[in-house]
């Protein structure tokens, strides 16, 4: 049976629903159309020019990415820009993209509540509540609540070696560590709610420095492993649920797709 775009895209939204996704997000099929037939897939987090050039030499038909190509509306499209560039290349060799952001970071079984599972932790809180009737467990951020104090130096060598990593940043409060937040990717934003609920620590990407001097001061340790680094591997994780439902077509995990930062 052929097998095109819309049928990924109706499992992908009964995974991590649009209405789902913060407000000002952007998600679904950013480029190509929903009747082309699918027998190849690349996964990545973002679409980048090597990410667009390893579709093309895979005769890629669709790429899924958890960042969407186009996150604003653009005021024009043309080569000569990077984003008119991609939309234009992608066009021109008949790929489709479909990205799936926020909304996969708070559905239930998403990147969030994977990326506590991936860290060994079981019974996770919701830090943001949805609150849409049918999807009470959906939300940005998880929180759980240790039966006994961890101490910095152990947390931050588990999350190493579990993201794959060998060096993050970290802000360290002059406490030991209760009650771990986790809030994939850029969580800043949720940050104070984390902290009305009692995190000592929160496990992110992508702090900036007033906001870790902040937090430091007011006690909570933040472990920054990276934006990329917080997302890749849960993002795969995740999408297994996607590949084991279209046996039939072959899903290419990108080679080339990685953080832009390297630690010296």
């Amino acid at each position: 049976m052929e097998i095109n775009v819309r049928d990924i895209i109706r499992e992908m939204e009964i995974l991590a629903p649009p209405f789902l996704q913060e407000s000002y997000d952007n998600v679904g099929l950013m480029v190509g159309t929903e009747e082309k037939k699918v027998e190849k897939i690349l996964l990545a987090l973002d679409c980048t020019k090597d990410v667009i050039e390893e579709a093309k030499e895979n005769n890629v038909d669709l790429i899924i990415t958890h960042h969407p190509l186009i996150f604003r509306k653009p005021s024009r499209i043309i080569s000569e820009d990077l984003q008119g560039w991609k939309i234009i290349e992608l066009i021109k060799n008949d790929i489709s993209i479909y990205s799936s952001h926020t909304n996969l970071d708070a559905a239930k079984g998403g990147i969030n509540e994977e990326l506590v599972k991936s860290l060994g932790f079981k019974n996770s809180k919701l830090i943001d509540n949805k609150n849409i009737k049918g999807y009470e467990e959906a939300g940005i951020g998880r929180i759980v609540e240790l039966e006994e104090e961890i101490l910095v130096e152990d947390l931050i060598n588990l999350v190493k070696e579990k993201l794959l990593i060998k060096s993050l940043r970290a802000v360290v409060a002059d406490k030991g560590i209760k009650k771990i937040a986790f809030i994939n990717g850029s969580g800043q934003d949720f940050f104070a709610k984390a902290l009305d609920l009692g995190a000592d620590c929160i496990i992110t990407g992508d702090t900036t420095y007033h906001f870790a001097l902040d937090y430091k001061e007011m006690g909570v340790t933040i472990i920054d492993a990276g934006h990329f680094s917080t997302e890749w591997i849960m993002f795969l994780k995740v999408m297994k649920k996607i590949e084991e439902l279209f046996k039939d077509i072959e899903f290419i995990h990108s080679k080339v797709n990685k953080d832009p930062y390297i630690f010296f």
